[in-house]
């Protein structure tokens, strides 16, 4: 006859807290992709340079000048959180530049489109509007003025 020796059980309470710190962490290595973590890639420049009012932290300053913001096209102002546009000629749109998706700074502005580079969404020059997810809502719309040829954020 063998006796049977005792064998240490870990109590249901200690399984499933480790179980949960395990997802903790991996949900945790997911979420700061898009939230600046370093995974994310680099925001781009800040306004071009000679740009009025650029160094300028308050509303109501010039961004850039007309002239800067090509026509179907945009420019970012990641220092200022905003992207302008020109969907036509002469009609200037602001948003931010702060992905609905993830919240990733948007990288670039080309064929009608304002681009996030973390997961890809796309939104439209002339709205703001989700052209391609993830994102599924559209980029906040900011106020702005043309005073002359210089465009100001109000």
């Amino acid at each position: 006859m063998h006796a049977k020796l005792p064998t240490p059980a870990l109590p249901r309470r200690a399984v499933m807290v480790g179980a949960c710190g395990v997802c903790a962490a991996a949900l945790s290595a997911c979420s700061s992709y898009g939230s600046g973590g370093s995974a994310a890639p680099a925001a781009p420049a800040p306004a071009p340079t000679g740009a009025p009012g650029a160094a300028s932290s308050g509303g109501g300053a010039a961004l850039t000048s007309t002239t800067d913001v090509p026509v179907g096209g945009g420019t970012i102002f990641a220092d200022r959180q905003v992207v302008v546009t020109q969907p036509t000629a002469g009609e200037f749109k602001a948003f931010s530049s702060t992905c609905t998706h993830e919240g990733c700074t948007v990288s670039q502005v080309s064929d009608g489109t304002i681009n996030c580079p973390c997961h890809g969404s796309r939104f439209s020059v002339t709205d703001g509007s989700v052209v391609r997810g993830p994102a599924q809502s559209p980029l906040p719309a900011k106020n702005i003025q043309v005073e002359g040829n210089s465009i100001v954020l109000a």
